[in-house]
This record gives structure tokens, C-alpha cells and sequence, in this order.
């Protein structure tokens, strides 16, 4: 597995395969060829789908500016869901030709250069850090320093402090979000909108909720969020860690830190061995992933052993199976920004039956995510983000209620 650095990044929303990913892509082939005057990009799949809602357009010329770029959308299902062939031109001529997969997360690979970035976890499952940690009496945070060194707590808690940033800023903004679906933002609704004699289980649901919609629609406004694991589910671990910290006075940021650290673990163990990618195995590997990470965090904030903090990861994905990923118009708005809230709320619930029930469980965490990876690669190509199925097919104007 990778360093966390790779999979916790601070970009620009909304999408980490859709923009964060191509406009990566596009930055290293434009410095290792200054003086290219022209691009040919052609999206695929995914991408040509949903590029449009997804702003990949608009992040690959922010990055390439004042350099011209023709696009073109193609589809080939041999291809990876989110591949971009990209051949540049100087004065007319080719000079460089390249294919890259954004594989979610912000993360790319370049065609014949799979091996660019040096993993640094020896144990590929979590059954064998259970064993490792066990036999030597650590935690899995105390496992995660020991793998990446003393320096990842302050890298932690830069990630931290821009989660926290995006939270405060998404619940002070109002107003409409970009795109044609002119959604209003909610999260400032959702903080202030206290009930009278407002039950105590309400306020938990109602402060988390907004959180996750602040950072949801920070993403989708192009704000600045972290992946995890991507844009699209970037405000489940959020809402999750910052109400913890609100709420209780026990959870200090260095817990907190502690907390990331085993989330992260989770999430790279699902990017390794499944997807996070919406495109390659639906909303199952972004929002289900999320909730999972959120659900070790908060089972780490709790100080559970380790078993009960697998349980909770795992429950928390194997309430996810199948979740189907169709952003309606191809924006990361319907049904994306209302699903980080229900995520996060249900991280919660999976860490208080992790709590009582983790002597009974059956199913593991290594099982649940070959399991839904496994499910990701039979599910319909149209319901893996590419606004060809689900919602984004039913979806019309006559649809909307205008509840809001």
C-alpha cells in the first residue's frame, strides 16, 4: 500500500477522478514538455459522460493555460472507466503521446508507468495487521507510525486543519450551487435550524447532517476539500470528526490525529485490494468507503480494541453493497451531497453495534471489501458514474418539488 499522503489530498472539488486526477495528469506532461503549443484530449467513458458536471474541462485548461486544447469523448468499455489519451503538439507536430487512468482518489497511472510511486506497507490485508499489531501489543495507529515515520502526525494534522477550514467555511456560505439543477446550499439551514425543545439524538443528527453538506457542497462549488478517500465522499470523516471534537471534551485534536490515521489505514486497504472509484465500482467504493473510515475513526475515539474497530469498518461497508453511483445531470450534487450525511450518521450507528456485538460477528473486513469489489465489477456500467441509469435517467424538471 501507498504512503496516506496519497490518499488524504487537499485539491479543488468537485471530483478527485474527474478533476483532481486529469489536472494532475496534465501538470506533469506539461512540464516534462515546456514547449508544447497544442493538447488532443480525448475523455472515455466515464469521463466523456459526466465530464461536463464534473468540471474536468475546466480543470485541465486552469492547468494548462495559455496552452490550446481541442477535446474529444469517446467510449470503449476495454478501456478503464476513467482513462485520457493525451497527445501533444508543438507547432503542429506530436511530441508526446500518453494514456492515463485516473484510479479515484486524486490518484493516476500512467501507461507504462504503474510502478512510479513506492508502496510502503509490507502487510496487504488487514488480516495480517490484526496479526502483526497483536503480536507486537500495538494499536493500528501506533502500526501507521511505524510504517510512515514520526512525520505523519504533522502531515495528519495539516489534513485536519483543512477539513476543519471546509467545515466552517460551508456552514457560514449560501446561496445556489453551479450547474443547471440550481441547488441550494443547506448546510447553514441544516446548523441554525434548531427545533424547540429539540431532543438530544435530533441535535447529533442535525449538527452532523450539516457538516457533511458544508464540506458536500464546498466540493461542489469547487472549493477546497480533502479526499477521503475522494471528493465525492469528502465530508462524511469530516462531519463525523468534527462533531466528536465539538461534543466531547475528551477528544482532543491528537486523538483526532490518531483517529485519521486508522481511517486512513482502512481506506488504503480498500484502495488497494477493491476501488474507490465511482466510476470503477459505484458509490459503494466512495460513500461506502467513507463511511467505513469514518467508522474506525469514531471506534478509535472511543479507544476500542481492535477487533470492534474491524467490526465497525465493516459493517459500515456491508451496509453500502451495491450502492449505485448516478450523479443526476452529472454533477456531484444529487443524490451525492445528501449521502455524505446519511454516511456519517450511519458510521456512528455501526461503531455502537461494533461496541456490543464484535464477539459475534462473522464476517470479516478483508471479506466485505472483496466482496464489494466483487459487486462493483457486476454491476451495469450505467449505474457507475456515468449518469446513464438510476437517478440521472428518471430525472427531469417535472421531477422537482421545490421543497427547499
Amino acid at each position: 500500500m501507498l504512503s496516506l499522503k496519497s490518499l488524504y489530498q487537499i485539491g479543488y472539488g468537485p471530483s478527485s477522478s474527474h478533476t483532481m486526477g486529469p489536472a494532475k495528469a496534465l501538470k506533469i506532461i506539461k512540464e516534462r514538455y515546456p514547449d508544447t503549443t497544442h493538447f488532443d484530449i480525448t475523455l472515455y467513458n466515464s469521463l466523456a459522460l459526466t465530464g461536463k458536471g464534473h468540471l474536468t474541462e475546466e480543470a485541465i485548461i486552469d492547468t494548462i493555460n495559455p496552452i490550446s486544447v481541442t477535446f474529444f469523448n469517446r467510449i470503449d468499455l476495454t478501456k478503464h472507466a476513467n482513462t485520457i489519451n493525451i497527445v501533444g503538439y508543438k507547432d503542429g507536430f506530436i511530441t508526446s503521446t500518453h494514456e492515463v487512468k485516473s484510479v479515484g482518489g486524486g490518484q493516476i497511472v500512467f501507461e507504462g508507468e504503474e510502478q512510479a510511486e513506492k508502496e510502503i506497507y509490507s502487510h496487504k490485508s488487514f488480516n495480517e495487521i490484526k496479526k502483526y499489531c497483536k503480536s507486537k501489543n500495538i494499536t493500528l495507529y501506533e502500526y501507521v507510525k511505524e510504517v510512515e515515520g514520526e512525520e505523519i502526525d504533522e502531515f495528519l494534522g495539516e489534513i485536519w486543519t483543512s477539513m476543519q477550514e471546509a467545515i466552517k467555511r460551508g456552514i457560514n456560505n449560501d446561496g445556489i450551487l453551479p450547474g443547471p439543477l440550481k441547488i441550494q446550499r443547506k448546510a447553514k439551514i441544516l446548523f441554525n435550524k434548531k427545533m424547540k425543545n429539540e431532543p438530544s439524538e435530533i441535535t447529533e443528527n442535525r449538527l452532523v447532517s450539516s457538516y457533511a453538506f458544508a464540506v458536500s457542497e464546498e466540493n461542489a462549488g469547487g472549493g477546497i476539500i480533502v479526499t477521503a478517500p475522494t471528493c465525492g465522499a469528502c465530508g462524511v470523516l469530516p462531519a463525523l470528526l468534527y462533531y466528536m471534537r465539538q461534543k466531547h471534551k475528551n477528544v482532543t485534536d491528537k486523538k483526532v490525529i490518531e483517529a485519521l490515521a486508522v481511517a486512513g489505514l482502512f481506506g488504503n486497504l480498500i484502495k488497494k485490494n477493491a476501488s474507490i472509484s465511482g466510476a470503477v465500482a459505484g458509490c459503494q467504493a466512495e460513500i461506502g468507503s467513507a463511511c467505513s473510515m469514518a467508522a474506525a475513526a469514531h471506534a478509535t475515539l472511543f479507544n476500542l480494541s481492535i477487533d470492534q474497530v474491524e467490526y465497525a469498518a465493516e459493517i459500515a461497508m456491508e451496509h453500502h453493497l451495491g450502492l449505485t453511483c448516478d450523479p443526476v445531470n452529472g454533477y456531484v450534487q444529487i443524490p451525492c451531497i445528501e449521502r455524505n450525511a446519511v454516511a456519517a450518521l450511519r458510521a456512528i450507528d455501526a461503531c455502537g453495534l461494533a461496541y456490543f456485538l464484535s464477539d459475534s460477528r462473522k464476517i470479516s473486513f478483508d471479506l466485505v471489501i472483496k466482496t464489494m469489489y466483487q459487486t462493483g465489477l457486476d454491476m451495469h456500467t450505467s449505474y457507475k458514474e456515468t449518469s446513464e441509469g438510476g437517478l440521472a435517467y428518471h430525472y427531469t424538471k417535472d421531477e422537482d418539488t421545490n421543497c427547499w
